[in-house]
């Protein structure tokens, strides 16, 4: 069966960025963060209304507090209550889901595009990525990294400064680099 390099990718399969899909839609999201990033006098609700314009999901409550910036846009859902405070990093090549009620720091970064391991491939330009679930109430600190793949649990707390590589159990606190459970 035929995929596009856009099922490709967010599918998490290597995938060519540099395909004409791929890149109207970095295109299209560009343009969008503009507009959203300049709409400072923006009520809540308008604010909502732009988020709804270009991310796949936004409950109810939801902010993110510009500059913000993501890759694609269509790949994030945002639950019920989610903060994302400002200039948060989103790479959403795959999917990310942010559960309801979480918090997000000051210049967290969640990055579900990965490269490979393979120097030819990685010449190649060939890219691949891996979904982020994060939880519900989940606070994560100012300045974290989320890695490829990474699952949160409900209830867990990610340090500032954290760089998390591996899942977090529900309700556990992960801190440093790399993040490492605490207690």
């Amino acid at each position: 069966m035929f995929m596009s390099e856009r099922q490709k990718m967010i599918s998490g399969l290597p995938y060519d960025p540099g395909d004409p899909e791929l890149q109207a839609d970095q295109t299209a999201a560009r343009h969008w963060m503009a507009r959203y990033n300049a709409a400072l006098a923006a009520t809540p609700a308008e604010r909502r209304d732009l988020l709804r314009q270009r991310l796949g999901e936004v409950g109810e409550g939801a902010v993110i507090r510009p500059p913000f910036h993501c890759d694609y846009g269509y790949n994030i859902r945002l639950g019920r209550n989610v903060f994302l405070s400002f200039n948060c990093v989103v790479l959403d090549v795959c999917e990310v889901d942010i559960g309801d009620g979480t918090q997000v720091g000051p210049g967290v970064q969640i990055l579900t595009a990965d490269h490979p391991r393979d120097a030819a491939e990685r010449a190649a330009g060939i890219e691949f990525g891996r979904p982020i679930v994060i939880g519900f109430n989940v606070w994560i600190g100012g300045g974290a990294l989320i890695l490829p793949g990474v699952t949160i649990g409900d209830d867990a707390i990610i340090g500032a400064g954290a760089v998390v590589t591996r899942d977090v159990p529900a309700g556990a606190t992960a801190v440093g680099n790399p993040a490492r459970l605490k207690g």
